[in-house]
């Protein structure tokens, strides 16, 4: 079992100048790469600019220096968007708070109860579907200011299918400089990485959007029109605590913590695999549930790994926890000295850096791929999932996802459970190796799980009137549980009845143990278990009349 040490500890050992230098460099890009984006993602959450900064900066720090990864960068993130943005527009910033903070010691208690390994459980269908139902909304969410539309007062759409209906509704207030504005700096996002990769295509769109409304005094809406901007470094606010709203936020709590929890580990597996290293799980999850906490009462919101940030560290250099640390450092440097200058950004350009996120993260490929190669089962989690996420929240998507996943898997394992009965056959020179079965003999072989699913299949064991032994053989059952032991149980209580002698063969490890445990076997007799079918059968061929 992991032990729950921070990788820094174990990088600091023989740290050499050398790595340090690309370590720093790689801190620099990265916070360079982070800034836009920390920007953008504050306010598609329906928070201040300056949020998305303290975000990075606290959580960045706190889960670099205490993450299980070398290479992870955190910071908000575009999964956390759209429930930032409907906690705030109902709850406020204390409602957020507290749900974050909550989500942190959520995520405390699974690293340390080591549950990291539990989240492979979560189907490949399901990330996939919320994933790209989160780009969506996220795509949906950014027409506004693309477009520059101006809502009537007292309009202010929370949900996607809200925003929507509100959109087309004012579709008659377009400002098309906004949409000139918003169509270049997203051309600029796709065509600039083919001309340079070292300096990011946002950091290039938002100095060539914030030059153009300038020079060319555009009326278009800026960060500045909207939001007061600050560069205050992030200060210590305890939220106000009732039992009430604590109980309120509990939901909210568990969704940022899941969440939270699948995309950080999901970004320590695909740095892993370009580093080829081997993260801690649950080390990973005590430093993001301390991060989202630091993060919370320093005024930032919820945050988790990013992948995008962590493979540009990796490519910048960046091998140990340092240059996550460096890069909040010299976010707070941005914020003290450039963040009067964010109020310059127009607000079209930070939809189409939201459009450029929204696009990378929707995995529209596998999507498609998982449509038309994936069994009907699968594909109907996968689209119930997307579709669920789009038009109500993630917390309903996720539920039913799992739910109807669940039944699913439980139904695919009970078609593969079988139970049928051994056929006599007279013996010819064709069959001399079939064992002979006594005509009093009755012979059933179980395959696959035996459990609340498939316990039914026991009922469909059948005897002759003239059965004096029954054996069950049970080389293929894999697993049993409560409900299966329940409907052994049952037939050994007719067959008792009837004056039947139950035999077993080969009874796996697991099932043996269910058996043991509750008293099963010393019912029917541990001198009626056999370890092979040929000694049961030779047993049962003693028992005549």
């Amino acid at each position: 079992m992991e032990k729950l040490k921070p990788a820094f500890f174990d990088t600091i050992k023989g740290y050499s100048k050398e790595q340090f230098m690309k370590d720093v460099i790689s801190g620099i890009i990265v916070a360079i790469i982070a800034l836009p984006l920390s920007i953008a993602l504050a306010l598609a959450s329906g928070v201040g600019p300056e949020e998305g900064l303290y975000t990075a900066i606290i959580a960045g720090f706190l889960i670099s220096f205490l993450g299980g990864s070398r290479v992870q960068i955190a910071g908000p993130t575009a999964a956390f968007a759209t429930i930032v943005a409907g906690i705030v527009a109902t709850k406020g910033m204390a409602g957020l708070a507290i749900a974050t903070v909550l989500a942190g010691i959520i995520l405390i208690i699974m690293g340390v109860c080591k549950l990291g390994s539990l989240i492979k459980f979560i189907p490949y269908t399901i990330t996939t579907g919320f994933t790209a139902g989160i780009a969506v909304t996220i795509f949906i969410g950014q027409w506004k200011d693309f477009f520059g539309i101006t809502y009537a007062e007292g309009v202010s759409p929370i949900e996607t299918v809200e925003k929507l209906e509100a959109f087309f509704a004012h579709i008659n207030t377009i400002n098309w400089q906004a949409v000139v504005v918003g169509l270049v700096c997203l051309l600029i996002q796709i065509v600039w990485p083919r001309v340079s990769k070292k300096i990011p295509a946002s950091l290039v769109a938002v100095i060539v959007g914030i030059l153009m409304v300038n020079l060319l005094h555009m009326n278009v809406n800026t960060i500045g029109d909207l939001y007061e901007i600050s560069n205050k470094l992030p200060s210590f606010k305890m939220p106000a605590l009732s039992f009430s709203l604590v109980s309120e936020m509990l939901p909210d709590a568990f969704t940022i913590a899941i969440l939270a929890a699948i995309e950080s580990l999901l970004s320590c597996v695909v740095a892993d695999g370009m580093i080829n290293a081997k993260h801690n799980s649950n080390m990973e999850l005590v430093a993001q549930g301390v991060g989202n906490i630091g993060s919370a009462l320093f005024g930032g919101i919820p945050a988790t790994g990013a992948i995008a940030r962590t493979a540009a560290n990796i490519k910048s250099g960046g091998r140990t926890p340092v240059a996550g640390m460096v890069h909040a450092v010299t976010l707070v440097l941005i914020l003290v000295v450039l963040m009067p200058y964010a109020a310059l950004i127009p607000m079209p350009t930070i939809a189409s850096i939201l459009f450029m996120v929204a696009y990378n993260m929707c995995q529209w490929r596998p999507f498609v791929r998982l449509v038309k190669t994936a069994p009907k089962s699968d594909i109907a989690v996968l689209v119930l999932t997307f579709l669920l996420t789009v038009i109500f929240d993630l917390v309903v998507a996720i539920e039913f996802g799992m739910i109807l996943a669940c039944l699913l898997f439980m139904k695919r394992m009970s078609d593969e459970t079988d139970v049928h009965g051994w056929k006599y056959q007279e013996t010819d020179e064709d069959n001399m190796d079939l064992l002979k079965i006594p005509m009093h003999v009755r012979v059933y072989e179980i395959s696959g799980a035996l459990f609340f699913g498939a316990a039914d299949r026991i009922a469909q064991i059948s005897v002759k009137d003239f059965t004096k032994c029954l054996i069950i053989r049970m080389r293929s059952v894999t697993a049993l549980d409560v409900t299966g032991m329940n409907a052994l149980e049952e037939l050994n209580n007719r067959c008792k009845k009837q004056g039947i002698t139950v035999l077993f063969s080969h009874v796996n490890e697991q099932p043996m143990k269910a058996m043991e445990k509750s008293g099963f076997v010393d019912r029917v007799g541990r001198e009626n278990f056999c370890e092979h079918i040929q000694d049961a059968v030779e047993k049962a061929s003693k028992m005549t009349d």
